[in-house]
């Protein structure tokens, strides 16, 4: 198989990948790579995969190229692939179109994803971690950052479909993987004061896609 993303399933980061695999339609191996044991914490591991020693990493056989970091895999994959299922990112050569596409991975990477990953460590990951209760000041203070965020993003899903415009793209499937994990800590109640933010989030959760990933046997093609 051509395709082979070395991560972990439940990984937030692994499903954000695979989320984009499965909207373009592709076949594709997953090596697991056991993090419960550590074993992407060695130097070896480090030295042929991902120097930063996380998770996941795509190794594309075809063209020997090895990308690590989630959002740059799914970039390399909409971009080989453009022509096989849904375009998820306009080309340069559309220059409005890229402009915006651009704006709105931004705007994930820089109002969003702070503030879920962190509601998302305290609530969920210190415990899986054993590292103690979750510091609640923390998570009130992140959902009061991401309720203040849900504002731009109600500006600007009210006058179009997307992030991007029309036209779902990479930027607006990034959002699934920590979004669905903060959804149940507060996430999901600051959502009812938006309801056009609303209505793109809950048509995100529903894509053949995202479900399919998220079923107990979900595997790999």
């Amino acid at each position: 198989m051509v395709l082979k993303l070395y991560g972990y399933g439940p990984s937030t980061c692994t499903r954000r990948v695979r989320t984009v695999l499965e909207e373009k339609g592709l076949e594709y191996e997953l090596p697991a790579i056991d993090v419960l044991s550590g074993a992407h914490k060695t130097e070896e591991y480090a030295n042929e995969f991902h120097p930063f020693n996380k998770i996941p990493v795509l190794i594309d056989t075809e063209t020997g190229v090895k990308v690590y970091e989630s959002r740059a895999i799914a970039q390399y994959i909409a971009v080989k692939y453009r022509d096989t299922g849904i375009d998820l990112s306009p080309p340069e050569s559309d220059l409005k179109a890229y402009a915006g596409f651009q704006q709105a991975l931004s705007i994930e990477l820089s109002y969003f994803d702070p503030n879920t990953t962190k509601i998302t460590f305290e609530k969920v990951f210190k415990k899986v971690l054993s590292l103690g209760p979750a510091d609640e000041d923390v998570v009130k203070a992140k959902l009061a950052d991401l309720d203040k965020s849900l504002q731009g993003y109600e500006r600007i899903l009210s006058k179009q479909k997307y992030l991007a415009g029309d036209n779902i793209t990479l930027a607006d499937l990034f959002h699934l993987p920590y979004g669905a994990m903060a959804e149940p800590f507060g996430f999901g109640e600051l959502l009812a004061k938006y309801p056009a933010t609303e209505k793109w989030w809950n048509g995100l959760k529903e894509r053949e896609s995202w479900k399919k990933i998220n079923e107990p046997h979900g595997e790999a093609k």
